[in-house]
């Protein structure tokens, strides 16, 4: 199946990654982190987790999706203890009909002072 990346204008990685890729009618969205300007954002896990949803938001609608969209989300965190101001946070933008998710505990990300990672799946039916 052709496959097609989505790397918005403005972003990039030092890794060897897309931020997000379109295969037939599925939209795979990297590991999205709460960085801006190129720094992680402080402040804590809700700052953090907002950063996250704003990132995300900017590759989906580049690829011409939105979080009504997505069908699966998953959720790293380095701290467990911050699983409910993740989800305060996370209800902020998907507050009904949330799509399937799975929440795991990691001892570290890719960056240091990273709290929180998300990915997603969205569908896009045909284009």
């Amino acid at each position: 199946m052709p496959r097609k990346t989505v790397q918005p204008p403005g972003t990039s990685s030092k890794a060897p990654l897309s931020l997000a890729v379109r295969s037939g009618d599925f939209l795979y969205l990297s590991g999205h982190v709460p960085t801006k300007d190129g720094q992680v954002v402080t402040g804590g896990i809700g700052p953090q987790t907002h950063q996250t949803f704003k990132n995300l938001i900017h590759t989906l609608e580049h690829a011409g999706a939105s979080l009504d969209d997505v069908i699966k989300v998953n959720v790293f965190l380095t701290d467990m203890s911050d699983f409910s101001g993740m989800n305060e946070v996370y209800r902020e933008y998907l507050p009904t009909d949330p799509p399937a998710r799975s929440t795991v505990g990691t001892s570290a990300l890719a960056l240091p002072g990273l709290l929180i990672e998300i990915e997603m799946i969205a569908y896009l039916g045909d284009e």
